[in-house]
C-alpha cells in the first residue's frame, strides 16, 4: 500500500523513547501570553527566571517589574492594540518589556540590535510604533531615524552588549520624551487592571522577517498563535518528563531572543517556570562554561554553535540538545553526538509559524532503544499541524519521497502580514513555506532547499543544500555552501559556485581542484561547481548561517 501525506504516517512517530506522545493537544488554552508569567511567578515565586551577565532575577521580581512597566506603558498612553517597539540585546530588559505589552494588550515589535539607521527607519514606519524601549547605545541611532517616524517617547536602559562589555558611564537624557527604565520602575506600582483581549483575534507580536531575501514584513502573531506554539512543543513533546522538568530545570539560550527562535524559547521556558540562561550567541567559550557548569535541561542554538562546541571542551551530560533556523549538516549532528554523549533534536519553522512547526525527536528514540537508527532532518509535524506537499510548477502534490515546497496550516498560524489579515496566506489558511522538502514513508521531513537557493544549471534543478552537506563532509571544510551564479554562456543559466572557510589547519593546503574532485562522484556533473572561492571569512546571517543573498549580490555586482 503506497503511503500517501492524507493518512499522516508520521502519528505513528509520536513517541519520545518509551513514552507515546498524545495525537492532538486539542483544545488550546485561549489565553493571554502573560498568564504563563503569572502561573509560574504564583508557583515558583522563588525560582530563578533569568540569569544574565552573573545577574540573577527570580519570577516574583520579574513579575512586578513586569507589572511596573505595564503601568508605566499606560502612564505614556499606551493602549490595547498599541505598537511598542524594543532595541534590545538577549537581557531581562527584552523580557520585562515584553510581557509588560503582553498584559495592557500591546503589541510588541521587537526589532535587531544589528540594524542599520535605514532597517530601523523602514520598522518603525511600519509599525507606527510611538514607544521605543532601548539600549543606552541605540538612543542615538532612534533618535536619528525618530523624525521621520511616529516614535514620540523613548525608554532607556544601560544594558550590556557583551558579558564583558564596558558600558560608558551613562549620562541622564534631559530631552524631553526619554525616560531611563530604572525610574520607571522606581516610579510607578504594579498594573493590576485586567485587560480583556481576545486570544484569536488580539495581536501579542509583530516581528519583522524577510529581510535576507526581501524587504522586510511584519508578522501578526496572536497571543494563541504563541501560547500554541508552545503547547505544541515543549508541553507536547516534553509531556512524560514534566514532573522532572517543570519548576527544577534550567535553559540556555544560545540565540538573540529578539529572533523569533529565541522568543519561543523564552516563552516556553517561563511557561514552566525555568530558569532561564540568556546568552550572547558570539561567547560561545562562555555558553560552553554555563553549560558545563549548571548542566541545564535544554539548550537552545543553531548549526553554527554546534560545529563550534565539536572543538571545545564539553562536558557529556543528559542535557536536550536543539538546533533550528538553519540546516543542521548530518554529519555534524553525528560529530556532535559522539563529544557530547546525548542526541540531538531539530527543529524546522519560521517567524510565520510562530517558530516550530515540525521536530525531529528520533535520535531520543533511538538512544532508549525504540529506534533502530536516527533519522536524519526536521522530523515530523507537531500535533494539529496540518502539511501539503505541492510542486511549485504543477500545482499537484507529488509522489511521497519526491520533493515538493511544504504548505503548513495549524493553530501556530500568523494571522497575515501587518497590517492586514490574511495577507500572505493561501486559501483556507495554508502557509507556503518556501522550502523544498521529501517526507519519508514514515513521515519524517527532510528540507532539500529553500526554493530561492535552487539552482538551475540548463533546466536542471540543483539542490543548493544538498551539495552544502556534502561539503561539510569534507574534513578541511568549517564553513561552506553553494550558490547559484549567472552563466555568461547561456542565457538563463546558471553555474554552481562554491563558497569555502577552511578549517584553520587545511589553509593553504587545499585547492580548487580538491574540492571540485571531492564533489565529482557525489553529486551529478551538471551539480559540480564551476569555481570555488576560499575566504578566510563567510558572510554570516543574525543566526549565523551563511548569508546566501549576500554572496549572490556580490557575485552580481562584480559582473555589473
Amino acid at each position: 500500500m503506497t503511503t500517501s501525506y492524507q493518512d499522516k504516517p508520521w502519528l505513528k512517530a509520536y513517541f519520545l523513547g518509551p513514552y507515546k506522545l498524545k495525537h492532538s493537544m486539542e483544545p488550546y488554552p485561549e489565553i493571554n501570553v502573560y498568564s504563563f508569567l503569572e502561573e509560574s511567578a504564583r508557583e515558583y515565586p522563588e525560582n530563578i527566571a533569568c540569569v544574565y551577565a552573573d545577574e540573577e532575577m527570580n519570577y516574583e521580581e520579574l513579575k512586578d517589574k513586569v507589572d511596573r512597566l505595564a503601568s508605566a506603558f499606560v502612564d505614556l498612553g499606551v493602549r490595547k492594540g498599541d505598537p511598542v517597539a524594543t532595541v534590545l540585546p538577549s537581557c531581562p530588559e527584552f523580557i520585562i518589556a515584553d510581557y509588560a505589552c503582553m498584559k495592557i494588550g500591546a503589541i510588541h515589535v521587537p526589532l535587531s540590535i544589528l540594524h542599520k539607521a535605514d532597517d530601523l527607519l523602514h520598522e518603525l514606519k511600519e509599525s507606527k510604533a510611538e514607544v521605543v524601549v532601548c539600549s543606552y547605545r541605540r538612543v542615538p541611532r532612534v533618535n536619528e531615524v525618530k523624525p521621520k517616524t511616529d516614535v514620540k517617547k523613548i525608554i532607556y536602559a544601560p544594558t550590556k552588549i557583551f558579558p564583558d562589555y564596558q558600558a560608558p558611564e551613562m549620562e541622564e537624557i534631559a530631552e524631553p520624551g526619554h525616560y531611563l527604565l530604572e525610574d520607571l520602575l522606581k516610579k510607578y506600582q504594579p498594573h493590576s487592571e485586567h485587560v480583556e483581549i481576545n486570544p484569536k483575534e488580539d495581536i501579542a507580536l509583530l516581528p519583522f522577517t524577510g529581510g535576507t531575501t526581501g524587504v522586510p514584513k511584519g508578522t501578526m502573531l496572536t497571543h494563541y498563535n504563541l501560547t500554541s506554539n508552545v503547547v505544541q512543543t515543549i508541553h507536547w513533546m516534553l509531556a512524560p518528563l514534566k514532573v522532572g522538568v517543570a519548576g527544577k530545570g534550567a535553559t540556555t539560550i544560545c540565540v538573540p531572543i529578539f529572533h523569533m527562535y529565541g522568543h519561543w524559547a523564552v516563552h516556553a521556558s517561563i511557561s514552566w517556570g525555568l530558569k532561564m540562561f540568556l546568552m550572547d550567541p558570539r561567547d560561545v567559550v562562555k555558553i560552553v562554561e554555563v553549560i558545563n557548569e549548571y548542566r541545564p535541561a535544554m539548550v537552545f542554538a543553531v548549526p553554527a554553535h554546534y560545529s563550534m562546541f565539536c572543538s571545545m571542551p564539553l562536558k557529556k551530560g543528559q542535557i536536550f540538545y536543539y538546533s533550528a533556523a538553519a540546516g543542521l549538516p548530518p554529519e555534524l549532528a553525528e560529530e556532535f553526538e559522539k563529544i557530547s554523549g546525548v542526541p540531538m533534536g531539530e527543529g524546522y519553522g519560521a517567524t510565520e509559524t510562530s517558530a516550530a512547526a515540525t521536530v525531529n525527536i528520533s535520535a531520543f528514540s533511538k538512544v532508549t532503544g525504540f529506534m533502530k537508527h536516527v533519522k536524519r532532518g526536521v522530523g515530523v509535524p507537531l500535533p494539529d499541524t496540518e502539511i501539503r506537499v505541492v510542486d511549485p510548477e504543477t500545482g499537484k502534490e507529488p509522489p511521497v519521497g519526491e520533493p515538493g515546497e511544504i504548505w503548513v496550516r495549524g493553530p501556530q498560524i500568523m494571522a497575515g502580514y501587518w497590517p492586514t489579515p490574511g495577507s500572505g496566506l493561501e486559501e483556507d489558511g495554508w502557509l507556503r513555506m518556501g522550502d523544498m522538502v521529501t517526507m519519508d514513508d514514515d513521515g519524517y521531513f527532510k528540507v532539500v532547499d529553500r526554493i530561492k537557493d535552487m539552482i538551475n544549471v540548463s533546466g536542471n534543478k540543483v539542490y543548493s543544500r544538498v551539495i552544502d552537506d556534502i561539503l561539510y563532509e569534507h574534513p578541511a571544510v568549517e564553513v561552506g555552501g553553494v550558490i547559484g551564479v549567472p552563466d555568461p554562456g547561456r542565457k538563463g543559466s546558471e553555474r554552481v559556485k562554491a563558497f569555502i572557510k577552511l578549517r584553520q589547519e587545511y589553509r593553504g593546503k587545499i585547492s580548487e581542484k580538491d574540492i571540485i574532485e571531492y564533489l565529482k562522484d557525489k553529486v551529478k556533473p551538471y551539480a559540480v561547481p564551476k569555481s570555488v572561492e576560499f575566504r578566510d571569512e563567510l558572510p554570516l546571517t543574525l543566526i549565523m548561517k551563511l548569508h546566501k543573498k549576500k554572496l549572490r549580490d556580490d557575485e552580481l555586482a562584480k559582473q555589473s
